[in-house]
């Protein structure tokens, strides 16, 4: 291991571990646990949702959807990819995401990897068009569903995270936001990205070892990039290269971040931590409520 030191536009400063050794692919981005799982929702014979899943070209996915009694007309919806060896499944049934969803009165989607993993570029393995299935769930959840295209915002944890970080530099326009957990650019990392700047709120750990911030070979077959390195491609994004950041804390939520604001109209987070490769839904709902914030969606008051 070698020590490393952060220190982000005059702002917060961090020391973490970069963990470089030559890990099996057995260890990549262990997936998001179950940790307890939510009663099941009841839904009619023969419709996809939680107990069955939605069938799409190339794959399928499965949707949660809030009390109707906390919404009306048609609603957001927070996509959430799964980390390594995780499931659709699982995660439809993960106590924080659903709680999460039902405190914000949105829909709840999670996508099922192919492999139980995803595919961009540089991953150890191209099974799928990752891009255009994410594509096709976004279809067709809104045509099956009171969705309001225009009011998505995608989140995951690990390679779910890492595929977010894609989705952002290529399907920019598709989402109103980002909220990605401990995941980044892989090597070689994207030279520039087609979509426009994106609302993006990312939350790492410095001393990840399975996603560390200095990036770590998987193997022969591939390199996680360094977090750093990827986020300048944000940062110099548009508008967003001539912002100096703020700088700020967030203790209830252990999280000290760097901001940029004014990124024609989006918003640019880096939010760290001091411990390890963790996923807190609490992080991923502060992200909607900002998002919300900026759009000037109607959001339910903080339940603490």
């Amino acid at each position: 291991m070698t020590a490393r030191s952060l220190s982000i536009a005059g702002g917060f400063r961090f020391v973490f571990r970069g963990f470089l050794g030559g890990a099996g692919f057995a260890a990549l981005l262990l997936g998001l646990s179950p940790a307890g799982v939510a009663e099941p929702s009841k839904q009619s014979p023969g419709a996809c949702g939680v107990e069955t899943a939605c069938p799409v070209p190339g794959g399928e996915y499965r949707v949660r959807m809030p009390d109707s009694a906390k919404t009306s007309g048609r609603i957001g919806a927070i996509l959430y990819l799964h980390g390594y060896r995780g499931t659709a499944e699982n995660a439809i049934r993960n106590k924080g995401l659903v709680r999460m969803a039902s405190d914000l009165g949105v829909a709840l989607i999670t996508p099922q990897g192919a492999g139980r993993s995803w595919s961009f570029p540089g991953s150890p393995q191209a099974r799928r068009d990752d891009i255009a299935f994410i594509g096709a769930v976004l279809d067709d959840a809104a045509r099956r569903l009171p969705i309001d295209p225009d009011k998505v915002m995608a989140s995951g944890f690990s390679v779910g995270g890492s595929m977010v970080w894609y989705l952002a530099c290529n399907l920019g326009d598709r989402f109103a936001g980002f909220a990605p957990v401990a995941g980044a650019f892989w090597e070689p990392l994207p030279q520039s990205c087609p979509g426009p700047e994106p609302n993006l709120f990312h939350v790492h750990g410095t001393s990840d070892k399975v996603v560390p911030m200095a990036g770590r070979a998987i193997g022969d077959r591939a390199r996680q990039g360094d977090v750093i390195e990827g986020w300048k491609l944000w940062e110099t994004k548009g508008a967003c290269a001539g912002e100096v950041p703020e700088s700020f804390s967030l203790e209830r939520l252990g999280l000290d971040c760097e901001r940029r604001a004014r990124c024609n109209g989006k918003t640019l987070e880096l939010c760290l931590h001091p411990g390890g490769h963790a996923f807190k839904a609490v992080w991923v709902e502060r992200a909607w409520r900002e998002l919300a914030a900026l759009k000037g969606w109607q959001v339910p008051a903080r339940i603490e």
